[in-house]
C-alpha cells in the first residue's frame, strides 16, 4: 500500500476518494523510562527509549490507518498526517493519531 503526505502521487491519477482514514494508537510511559530520559535530559544528548516508544506509537498507527483503508478497497492513502500529544494523568501517556485519505490510483 502506497502511503503518501502529499496530495497527490506524480504520475498516477486517483481514480476514487474513498474517504477518510485514522490510527490512533496511545502508548504509555513508564516510571524507569522517566527517569532514564530526565537523566539524557539533564547531561544532553537523545532519550532512545522514548524515541523507540514514538517510533512503535507511529509505526503501529500507521499500520491501522492502512488496515482501515484496505477495508474500504483502497492501494494508497494519500494526504497522510501524523500527530502527537500527551494524554493522561500527568501526561503519563502518549497519543499517536494517523489521518489520510484513503483513494485507489
Amino acid at each position: 500500500m502506497l502511503v503518501a503526505s502529499t496530495h497527490h502521487v506524480e504520475g498516477r491519477p486517483v481514480k476514487e476518494h474513498l474517504g477518510l482514514v485514522t490510527g490512533e494508537v496511545i502508548v504509555g510511559a513508564n516510571f524507569f523510562r522517566d527517569i532514564f530520559a530526565s537523566v539524557t535530559d539533564f547531561v544532553g544528548g537523545r532519550s532512545g527509549k522514548y524515541e523507540k516508544v514514538l517510533k512503535r506509537g507511529r509505526e503501529e498507527a500507521l499500520y491501522e490507518m492502512q488496515m482501515e483503508a484496505v477495508n474500504l478497497g483502497a492501494n494508497a492513502v494519500i494526504a497522510v498526517n501524523i500527530d502527537y500529544g500527551v494524554v493522561g494523568s500527568k501526561g503519563s501517556m502518549m497519543l499517536v493519531s494517523v489521518t489520510g485519505t484513503a483513494v485507489r490510483i
